[in-house]
């Protein structure tokens, strides 16, 4: 008879004498998983691979290997990753055994601070449309704005003009002090 996941968990839990422990997991939320540099596909494909929602924002950037320019996938904040989980002291201490993983954001299993769910669901709606993107830094002033048309059409974020037609609109994750940058059309935005 093969094992679920649910089993694989529950049995571990009683293999370490937390059994006892009924601790009820809160609503599934993102989470945000620091890793060791380089890392962060090494812990996304042992998560995975438990059953866990995982994202991992990948950036295609050319690099010089042997001579020759290649492009190749690499992780668009680095040492970072996020989890939807619904985290209780099992689920916690599963994620914890990832190798490569260096520890989550908040202080202990049941005071992790959670990735509100509008900044992830923004920068994947700007990667399902295949805009270019690239890391930026964390900004600490703008003018906030919201996409009224295109592929990106109701995302907020913050606005950085560098030409009178186009613009970069910067979606955060303000728990990471992380951003992304993508290209848009100044006339598809209006200031919240």
């Amino acid at each position: 008879m093969a094992m679920t996941a649910k089993n694989k968990v529950e049995t571990l839990g009683a293999h370490l004498g937390v059994q006892g422990e009924s601790e009820k997991p809160s609503m599934a939320q993102w989470h945000a998983l620091y890793t060791i540099s380089y890392c962060e596909q090494l812990v996304y494909d042992q998560l995975a691979a438990k059953g866990f929602h995982v994202f991992l924002l990948k950036i295609e950037i050319w690099s010089r290997r042997a001579g020759q320019l290649h492009l190749s996938a690499t992780p668009m904040f680095q040492g970072c990753l996020f989890l939807r989980h619904a985290m209780d002291k099992l689920s916690y201490l599963e994620v914890r055994k990832a190798r490569g993983l260096v520890r989550n954001l908040g202080e202990r299993w049941d005071r992790l601070r959670g990735v509100p769910d509008a900044e992830i669901e923004a920068i994947e709606m700007g990667v399902r449309a295949r805009l270019p993107g690239l890391p930026y830094p964390h900004p600490k002033e703008g003018q906030r704005v919201r996409i009224t048309g295109g592929p990106l059409e109701g995302i907020e974020g913050l606005l950085v003009r560098g030409r009178p037609a186009k613009g970069l609109l910067v979606l955060s994750v303000d728990p990471l002090q992380r951003s992304v940058a993508i290209d848009v059309a100044c006339w598809t935005v209006v200031t919240v």
